[in-house]
């Protein structure tokens, strides 16, 4: 999935929240829903988006589903934000060789 739409699955308060919750560990519906505004259906129906976006996988145990946190789905996005750090770090870089080489031309002047 493009991390657009990462961001737009993301986006939503209570989804993120419901993503949020899962950075503990796998969970059942239940205990993910517990002290949200919103009902199990809800909840359920916000997990469905994760899932369908990649962000979140279910196994089935008995008649629970537990959902957890698929780290791989949020791979693209961290591949463009991590591109930001990229540009700022090239930035540095040539910001600090132009500043070297006019404080050594500058001391070269002087000597």
């Amino acid at each position: 999935m493009a991390y657009q739409e990462i961001l737009t699955v993301l986006a939503d308060p209570t989804r993120r929240q419901v993503f949020e919750r899962l950075r503990g560990g796998p969970s059942p519906v239940k205990a993910i829903a517990t002290g949200l505004p919103v009902s199990r259906p809800a909840v359920s129906q916000h997990l469905k988006v994760l899932k369908d976006a990649g962000l979140v996988e279910e196994r089935s145990e008995g008649v629970r589903r537990i959902y957890s946190l698929r780290r791989e789905g949020l791979a693209e996005l961290r591949d463009w934000l991590d591109s930001f750090w990229d540009d700022a770090l090239l930035a540095f870089k040539i910001e600090a060789e132009r500043t070297h080489r006019h404080n050594t031309r500058a001391r070269d002047v002087n000597e």
